[in-house]
This record gives C-alpha cells, sequence and structure tokens, in this order.
C-alpha cells in the first residue's frame, strides 16, 4: 500500500490551509501531478475523512473515464439506497439502457425549445436585481435559474427555493453524514410524492411525465425506484452544475479585467468564453466515485480491487500537457478536449442545457450591468471534492 497524502497537512502549497485548498486547489493538483497520476489520498473534512485514489492529469484521467477496469457501481448491496438507480451509479449493459430510455425525451429538439424561456426568466431575475445596484450573484441569478428552468423542464410545481437549496447542497457538499442522509431522506419523499402525483394526473407535456409514460420497443419502461433515481439525477446534478458555472464564470470574467473587456467588445466570443470558463474553472472538480473492479495498475501505481477512485477534473483541465499555460484565462483559447462534463459514457446528459443556461445568463448580464465588478467580499467555497462552486459572490454596478 503506498502512502497516504493527507490532503489537508498537503494545504501547504494553498495558502490558507483547508479553506485555502478549497479556494484554490490547483496549486495542490499540480504538485500531485508532478509525482505521478495516480495518489492513496484523504480527503478533507469538513465531516469524516475518506480515503481513496486520486487520478492527475489530462492522459491519465481521460483513460480512466472509458477503463471498463474502474466500474460505476458500487461493489456492496444498493438494494437500501434511498434514491434509487440512475445514470451515475451504473455500468454496461444496465447504463446503457438507462440511457436510452431517457434520451427518447430528454432530446437536443426539447432543450433548443427552451432558450426562449430561459431567457424570460434571465431577464425576470435581472428586472429584480438590477435596480439594488449591488447584490449576492449566487443567490440573485446563477441558483434561481436553473432552479426554475429545471423544475419547469421536469414539471416540478413551485418549490420552496431555500428549501431545496439546503438539500440539494448537503447532497453535493455536504457537511456531516448525518446532515447529507437527512438531506437524501427528504429528496426522496418529495421525489416519491411528485411521481405519484403525475401518474394519477392528466398526461403533461413535462419531462418527468414523458418519463413515466415512454417504453422502449421491447416494452422496457423505468421501475419506480428508476424513475426516483432520475429525477434525483435531473433535478440535483442538472441544477448545481450550472449554478457553478455562472459563478465560477462571472468570477473569472470579473478577475480577468482584459478578458472582460474583450468579451464586451466582441460579444460573438460568448461561446468560447463558456468554454474557456468550463475549463478554468469548470462548476466539477472531480467525477463521482468510480470502484476498482479488479487491481487496476495505472502509472506504476495499483488500486486495489474494490477500492474508491475520483478523477480530478479541475487537475486535468489545468496540465500544461494538454493546455499551454493552463493557468491563463483566455477566452479566445480553443478548448476543445476539456473534460469538465467528463468523457465516455458517462459524459454529462445536461450539458447542452448548461452551456445554453451559461450562455444566456452571461450575455444578459453583461448587456444590463455595463459597470459589473466584484465588491470586494472574500469567497467562501462549497466544501468537498466534488462540486466547485462559490456560496456568495457579491458583485456591484
Amino acid at each position: 500500500m503506498s502512502e497516504i497524502v493527507d490532503l489537508n497537512e498537503y494545504s501547504e502549497y494553498a495558502e490558507g490551509g483547508r479553506a485555502g485548498f478549497y479556494a484554490d486547489p490547483y496549486p495542490v493538483y499540480e504538485k500531485l501531478r508532478a509525482r505521478g497520476p495516480v495518489h492513496h489520498v484523504r480527503t478533507p473534512g469538513p465531516g469524516p475523512a475518506e480515503e481513496l485514489w486520486l487520478i492527475v492529469g489530462h492522459e491519465a484521467a481521460r483513460a480512466a473515464f472509458t477503463d471498463p477496469r474502474l466500474a460505476k457501481s458500487p461493489p456492496w448491496d444498493m438494494t437500501d439506497d434511498l434514491i434509487g438507480p440512475h445514470l451515475l451509479f451504473a455500468d454496461p449493459p444496465e447504463h446503457g439502457r438507462l440511457r436510452s430510455l431517457v434520451n427518447r425525451e430528454f432530446t437536443p429538439g426539447r432543450v433548443a425549445a427552451l432558450a426562449p424561456r430561459i431567457q424570460k426568466i434571465t431577464d425576470e431575475l435581472l428586472d429584480d436585481m438590477v435596480p439594488r445596484g449591488s447584490a449576492d450573484l449566487i443567490a440573485s441569478l446563477a441558483f434561481p435559474l436553473p432552479l426554475v428552468v429545471i423544475c419547469e423542464l421536469l414539471g416540478v410545481p413551485d418549490i420552496d427555493r431555500d428549501r431545496f437549496r439546503r438539500m440539494s447542497t448537503q447532497v453535493v457538499a455536504p457537511t456531516s453524514d448525518e446532515e447529507a442522509y437527512a438531506a437524501h431522506v427528504e429528496i426522496a419523499g418529495f421525489l416519491d410524492a411528485l411521481i405519484e402525483d403525475k401518474r394519477c394526473a392528466a398526461p403533461a407535456d413535462d419531462l418527468l411525465s414523458a418519463l413515466i409514460r415512454t417504453t422502449a420497443e421491447d416494452g422496457d419502461r423505468l421501475s419506480p425506484a428508476e424513475l426516483r433515481g432520475m429525477a434525483f439525477l435531473l433535478l440535483v446534478a442538472g441544477h448545481e452544475t450550472t449554478v457553478n458555472l455562472i459563478g465560477n464564470g462571472v468570477r473569472a470574467l470579473l478577475r480577468h479585467p482584459d478578458q472582460l473587456a474583450a468579451l464586451r467588445a466582441d460579444m460573438s466570443l460568448i461561446d468560447g468564453a463558456v468554454e474557456e470558463m468550463l475549463r478554468y474553472d469548470g462548476p466539477v472538480e472531480t467525477s463521482t466515485h468510480r470502484f476498482a473492479a479488479e487491481p487496476v495498475e495505472i502509472g506504476g501505481t495499483v488500486i486495489p480491487e474494490g477500492d474508491p477512485v475520483l478523477i480530478a477534473i479541475g487537475d486535468a483541465d489545468r496540465d500544461p500537457e494538454r493546455f499551454p499555460d493552463p493557468d491563463r484565462f483566455d477566452i479566445r483559447r480553443a478548448p476543445r478536449g476539456h473534460l469538465a462534463f467528463g468523457h465516455g459514457i458517462h459524459y454529462c446528459l445536461g450539458a447542452p442545457l448548461a452551456r445554453l443556461e451559461g450562455r444566456v445568463a452571461l450575455r444578459s448580464l453583461l448587456d444590463r450591468c455595463p459597470d459589473l465588478a466584484l465588491d470586494g467580499t472574500p469567497d467562501t467555497w462549497l466544501p468537498g471534492l466534488l462540486m466547485r462552486g462559490v456560496r456568495t459572490l457579491r458583485v456591484r454596478w
């Protein structure tokens, strides 16, 4: 067994200790990458630390995403799982079956048709925010926009935003095992009631109703537990990642005035700007867990069978072997090949929707706030290795 790297102790490379690691983990990853592609690490808190294997570097990360020896299904019985089966915990052939059933309804056409509604929601949020002269961008735009969009897409009725933010944050960035469990129980109960209501209601045109009705050519359809799992995945993952894309992206622009000026001068650069935001400080720092289905050798290091593995997406997208001068934020860069949405069969189902929301939010914000700037309040980052995003982002204009 190799030496365990305690990321709390290794935070000498991230000024400010553990909080500094969350604010800027890239120097830590850079030091790890220089030592090799695979490291046995102890994760930082809050909550109980976890020992797992971390894969760094673009080439190793890209290969790990498609390595069949790194399974998504946990090596333990999940019959008591609160949420139910979904794509992030499934391997072939079950993954292909689930994805094909979702793909029948979550089509590019359905996503593209949302553009006018996304613009209207964004305009309404900015109508409320702009007269104030300053605001927390997360609470005022980055959080409510994708929440309203995904709720309308799924057909979720009006939801208490504060309650949902608390639940979803405790799922993706828990501060304790107890709070994470309680959040899963609460969300599972909410989704069960929602699905039952839709089963009993008249047919509707929302995505969740369509998933309840959809049937493959061979008669296959999603089970009640699978419906709950899919609704959870679309609602929570489809929301949290977009919050971070908008928040991290605007923060990067405002910290690089030359790039902000270039985008304001030429809005045709917006597609590339969103891709560079995804690469430079993307919404997901690591993949969700994988597990070694057998002893797996990578770069001379053997990961024992059954051990959990994370792929450091944030580091892969800062690897100088793939992206020259990777710590430079450049909206004219051609960042093709970034791994912000993963790679392989688990490539993010909601990537087109996240990109669309990011473009609309960014363009509208810059149009409405010509003097947009950070207000100087220190950022507080979400804990944990999975999601990368700020809890608050104070801006003024």
